[in-house]
């Protein structure tokens, strides 16, 4: 009581704290995977983390546009999903061989947890998650592609077949996965991504995406490119000198166009 008058301590839920200074340091993502832990510790061996909450328990996992407010569980002990103020609990049969575990937690094995998460959100989230699994390479299209088929009868189903059906293993980030989702809801073509470029049998650059037929290439620019990945000695005006270099050299050698987005797009 002293701790948390003195805001030294925040509550992170009835009987769980951390300190004020390192929680107010976290982001969403990270706050989650504290708060789940919580949940873990209060409940025992009665739940498993399923869903977004057991997704995110897994290094490389990238979600966007998911509440992260409340902890999902799936019961092992039988009894009736609910709803708290910070967790979901939800029903379904849970053998011995779905669960893994993650750092000392309990977590549905990550071919569930995706299948299950893209059935429950949007197909934009969806092919965010869908993505960062593929390139983590810990699961394949081909067993999310069979556990789809076993639960064909899920709500949302519909979603996840289109979801998987654009995944891409191959795209590198948050913004070019939503770049995509983007151009597909627009009616564009389907882009090659990760296109290399070649001057004279020399690899000279790869871009994000590209449209051969139409003559367009696409970069994502997001901050990290521009900020905390810097060379040694580099400034971010060094970084993007070098990089119009780059898309020069890009255009000229293919005769392409070149366009460009950021967050704000």
């Amino acid at each position: 009581r002293r701790q948390l008058a003195a805001r030294s301590w925040t509550r992170i839920r009835n009987g769980a704290y951390c300190r004020t200074a390192t929680w107010a340091s976290l982001d969403p993502v990270e706050r989650h995977r504290r708060l789940a832990g919580a949940v873990l510790r209060a409940h025992g061996d009665a739940v498993v983390l399923s869903k977004v909450s057991g997704l995110l328990m897994r290094p490389g996992s990238d979600v966007w546009g998911i509440d992260l407010s409340r902890v999902h569980v799936t019961r092992r002990d039988g009894r009736c999903g609910s709803v708290e103020r910070d967790v979901v609990h939800h029903e379904g049969p849970v053998r011995d061989d779905d669960i893994e575990e993650v750092d000392g937690l309990l977590v549905l094995r990550e071919t569930r947890c995706v299948v299950e998460t893209l059935a429950t959100v949007g197909v934009e989230p969806g092919l965010v998650v869908a993505d960062a699994a593929l390139r983590a390479a810990r699961v394949t299209r081909e067993e999310l592609v069979e556990l789809r088929e076993r639960t064909k009868r899920w709500r949302g189903s519909r979603t996840t077949d289109l979801v998987l059906r654009m995944a891409e293993p191959k795209a590198e980030s948050v913004g070019e996965s939503r770049s995509r989702f983007l151009y597909w809801s627009q009616g564009f073509p389907q882009p090659v991504v990760q296109f290399r470029v070649y001057q004279h049998g020399v690899l000279i650059g790869i871009t994000d995406m590209a449209w051969p037929a139409l003559g367009l290439l696409f970069e994502f620019d997001g901050r990290v490119k521009y900020g905390r990945l810097l060379k040694p000695g580099q400034t971010p005006g060094d970084a993007v000198f070098a990089e119009k270099q780059r898309e020069d050299a890009l255009r000229r050698a293919t005769g392409y166009a070149m366009e460009r987005a950021v967050w704000d797009d």
